[in-house]
């Protein structure tokens, strides 16, 4: 039959041609079917572990949360695996860890299951990926003395951009100012962390952010956001593997700061002359940062008015450290591309070595040309990180969809412009004086290498008043330090320790 509702006539499937009702039980399939996320859900698993050598109880919530405008209409959900020791008498004493991995673009799998986390990824014990694919228990997880939320930004694993109120999916400009670019990124996720907070109810808690890569960008800006928009402070800041995070180290600084890592890469392939070669890393890295700063820098801020000699003598020198030719050195004005050192280092061997960590060995098409073929490290990570991620939240966690997990997100064009988070960071520190940072740093990572990390550590704080609240740590390892297993342990530690001695002793004043 024939419905009028309000001078609209509705034909029922009884009613239709069948031509019609065919296309009305398919838009009304397509629409049942239509692959999305849950706009808000979570589903609770009950867990036990070994961690740092004691038998401990978590939960594990696995869920999706929405991101709002300013009319309270969501715009997106970010899904998320929040991790809650159980047993816990005094929450509100208990830190809370919140965890964001970089990109911009990637997903938050590669510190879940690999660093903090209460399972990591199955690896040998230097850190190269084996087979079969999966996961095991992590007997370093900070989860003994932390509960840790690991977030998806937009558009990377399962989290996604919501249709409007309309109906219709907002233009991809409309996107890019909503979420892609530095500040639209710490705005409205700084809003989610509140919203997370509240719902599960940790305001009184310590708070802690840590992020890697581009996620030390993010975690900076957020250090400021969440205290003056959101009056929300903070204990603690970790930076693993940092950006410049907007602090200017470009032009001889840039060049320079290179060659300590180059020196560790060499070391690691036993490409230096037997008298470095034969000493232990720690006892080289020094040696090369003294000749960085005393003697490289200078000379690179010269430029063409660097007299012959002395550009011969620091060209040689410079070879030394980096296992290069004095001809290359040369070549390249004393300014050594690192793609460049990629591709040249063992050359003669018919490899490339990796850029995010230069532990890894690429094979190229052609040994001549001026940077490798690929990334030989990325491709390695990414062909177990992905089933293992896949596997670990469907199957152990519960969390199931038809949405595919994004490892690496659609969000270019980024708007990198107005990038003060390492400024930020410092303002967050001085407005708040339990707010403490700290840098972790593979020595063997070529994408955001350690020196630069040092080198902004150094110039964070220039009045010097604040140095007694930031610490760096370095490990044999590249980007993903964690990766190793005696780092593994080790990074842990040290953020254990970093966490614990940043909560102030009961009745401390917030004071200098």
């Amino acid at each position: 039959m024939n419905i009028l509702k309000k001078g609209v006539l509705v034909l029922t499937l009884a009613t239709l041609p069948l031509g019609l009702i065919s296309y009305a039980n398919t838009a009304q399939a397509n629409e049942e079917h239509r692959r999305s996320i849950d706009v808000e859900s979570v589903v609770v698993t009950e867990h036990r572990a070994r961690i740092n050598g004691s038998r401990i109880e978590y939960k594990a919530y696995a869920g999706t949360m929405p991101v709002w405008n300013d009319e309270g209409h969501p715009t997106a959900t970010l899904q998320y695996t929040y991790y809650e020791r159980q047993g816990v008498s005094n929450q509100e004493k208990r830190p809370l860890l919140i965890s964001f991995n970089g990109g911009p673009g990637s997903a938050s799998v590669w510190m879940h299951v690999a660093y903090t986390g209460p399972k990591t990824l199955l690896l040998d014990e230097e850190g190269f990926p084996t087979q079969p694919y999966g996961v095991q228990e992590n007997p370093y997880s900070v989860l003994d003395v932390a509960d840790i939320v690991f977030v998806n930004p937009v558009n990377t694993g399962y989290s996604r951009v919501l249709p409007g109120p309309d109906g219709n999916m907002p233009s991809r400009a409309e996107q890019q100012k909503m979420f892609f670019g530095v500040n639209e990124d710490i705005r409205y996720l700084s809003e989610w962390v509140n919203t997370f907070v509240t719902r599960y109810e940790r305001w009184r808690s310590p708070k802690f952010l840590i992020g890697e890569s581009y996620g030390t960008t993010r975690v900076a800006g957020m250090a400021l956001a969440l205290q003056n928009n959101h009056w929300m402070y903070l204990n603690g800041v970790i930076l693993v593997s940092p950006t410049d995070m907007g602090i200017d180290r470009d032009g001889p600084v840039k060049a320079a700061n290179r060659l300590p890592y180059f020196a560790a890469a060499a070391w690691y392939h036993d490409a230096l002359d037997e008298e470095l070669q034969n000493g232990d890393l720690y006892d080289l890295l020094p040696e090369v940062e003294a000749f960085t700063i005393n003697e490289y820098l200078p000379a690179l801020a010269k430029g063409a008015w660097l007299p012959a000699a002395e550009k011969q003598a620091i060209a040689e020198q410079v070879a030394r450290f980096s296992g290069l030719s004095v001809e290359a050195v040369l070549r390249s004005n004393l300014d050594v591309d690192t793609a460049f050192f990629w591709k040249e280092l063992l050359r003669d061997e018919g490899y490339t070595i990796g850029r995010l960590d230069s532990r890894y060995k690429g094979i190229d098409r052609n040994d001549v040309g001026a940077r490798p073929d690929f990334n030989s490290e990325l491709t390695s990570w990414l062909h177990s990180f992905t089933p293992a991620i896949n596997y670990y939240l469907r199957e152990e966690l519960g969390f199931e969809t038809d949405v595919s997990y994004n490892m690496f997100g659609p969000v270019h064009p980024w708007d990198r412009s107005g990038n003060n988070t390492g400024e930020n960071l410092r303002q967050a520190m001085a407005q708040n004086p339990f707010l403490n940072v700290l840098y972790q740093a593979g020595y063997y990572d070529g994408a955001t290498n350690y020196f630069d990390a040092k080198y902004s550590m150094w110039q964070m704080d220039p009045s010097g008043k604040m140095k007694d609240r930031l610490f760096f740590e370095g490990y044999r390892s590249g980007h993903m330090m964690y990766l190793r297993r005696h780092d593994l342990e080790l990074s842990n530690e040290h953020l254990r320790e970093f966490i614990l001695n940043a909560l102030p002793a009961e009745g401390t004043p917030a004071k200098y």
